[in-house]
């Protein structure tokens, strides 16, 4: 492979916490510059977002947030104060050279330091600019902030993710990554991709106005699909399908498993290695629609049947008969899995900033690009790790790098 992806993009990520660091990150992977700009003393967010925290050498525990590492790797730190008028200076410098601009500041929370989207791309119309925002650049709430959770329960995800009500621990729930924010990041990533290619077709670079609100409703998916053309809101049920059974968790003999039929040849051979072939024949349960409306007297029959297992003993049973089943996992049985250690899915990256902390764990980008996979170079860095390198590379003197740290600018 002679270059990676995005070989020779210049990314300017003025973003923090993870949306906007997501999206770069997947730009950094596959083979984007990002230079990632924090504040000096300070740095993003999610660097103190702990415990947990990172590990030194020693086994003990460092004042670096392990929330940060999980979208910031394949990154360059550098610390710069926009507030002051030499780090706008530099940074309006590094945005010349650059090719794409990640913020995730308030509308209109860069005008005043002179990196908004309309003063850069003044400088340069060729520049891709992306903002993301809790409710985009129009609208009553323009102004607001906004924060995945808060978005989970204003777009209606909460009210779907849970048990229902009358059920034993009933009530809302949040998803348990921030999945809003991460959603965002990828649909960032995607448009900036796609605005490169209309760069590349007529010169011109444009802006792009991502907002989670519109990533949280769109998410939504076949759920928002049943209500705008039904009316009727789709509400908890647990780890049931809405519109698939037998589509669940269910009890067995040593604790649970995942059973996920969508058609009803896999319920047929189901039902066969069950050793309930009549079920089939039952006119409840012989189309998937019919399953769905006797639901309830389905589980039932089907528990008592599932309780008499293990959850392995049903993993051997049905995965040579194409019927989707699996264990449910926490987190540290999934990374223990065989398919994801053969996938590689855990990658250590090294790292050698002076604070004591030797590698950093990550999971590995889920691009498999066959020509130009995604290549992961650095870890994580620490906190202004390549603020010198940077400047230099920019033409600004040692000694006036000094005189920036002396007077808390970088």
């Amino acid at each position: 492979m002679a270059h990676a992806a995005l070989d020779g993009i210049k990314v300017l990520d003025l973003s923090r916490v993870l949306a906007g660091p997501w999206c770069t990150q997947i730009l950094a992977d596959l083979g984007a510059d990002v230079i990632k700009v924090e504040r000096p003393g300070v740095g993003d967010d999610t660097r103190g977002w702990g415990p947990p925290f990172l590990k030194d050498a020693d086994g003990n525990d460092t004042d670096q947030a392990t929330y940060f590492t999980a979208c910031n790797r394949n990154k360059r730190s550098v610390t710069i104060d926009m507030a002051t008028t030499e780090g706008q200076a530099l940074l309006k410098q590094m945005a010349a050279q650059s090719d794409i601009v990640v913020e995730n500041f308030k509308t209109g929370g860069l005008r005043q330091y002179g990196l908004d989207h309309e003063s850069l791309r003044a400088a340069d119309p060729r520049l891709v600019y992306c903002s993301i925002t809790g409710f985009g650049h129009d609208g009553p709430y323009a102004e607001r902030a906004g924060y995945d959770l808060m978005i989970q329960a204003m777009t209606g995800m909460m009210s779907i993710t849970g048990r229902p009500d009358d059920a034993p621990g009933g009530g809302p729930l949040r998803v348990g990554v921030a999945l809003t924010d991460i959603f965002t990041g990828v649909y960032a990533s995607t448009a900036i991709l796609a605005a490169l290619q209309v760069r590349q077709r007529t010169g011109c670079g444009q802006h792009i106005d991502m907002a989670l609100l519109d990533v949280g409703m769109a998410i939504l998916a076949n759920q928002a699909s049943a209500f705008l053309n039904t009316g009727v809101a789709p509400q908890r049920q647990g780890n049931s399908h809405p519109s698939l059974a037998p589509y669940q968790d269910f009890y067995t003999k040593d604790g649970s498993m995942l059973l996920a039929i969508g058609n009803n040849g896999q319920f047929a051979r189901f039902c066969e290695a069950a050793g309930h072939a009549g079920w089939v024949g039952d006119e409840r349960f012989a189309t998937n629609s019919s399953r769905v409306r006797h639901r309830e007297a389905l589980v039932a029959q089907m528990e008592a049947v599932t309780r008499t297992r293990t959850t392995a003993e049903w993993v051997a049973l049905l995965e040579d008969k194409a019927v989707p089943c699996g264990p449910i996992n926490d987190i540290a049985q999934a990374f223990d899995d065989a398919q994801v250690k053969a996938r590689g899915l855990a990658v250590p990256l090294a790292r050698d900033a002076g604070d004591g902390i030797a590698r950093i764990v990550g999971v590995a980008s889920p691009l498999r690009l066959a020509a130009t996979p995604p290549v992961l170079r650095h870890a994580p860095p620490s906190l202004g790790q390549h603020t010198d390198e940077v400047l230099a590379a920019l033409g600004v003197e040692a000694s006036r790098i000094a005189a920036l740290r002396s007077a808390g600018v970088i």
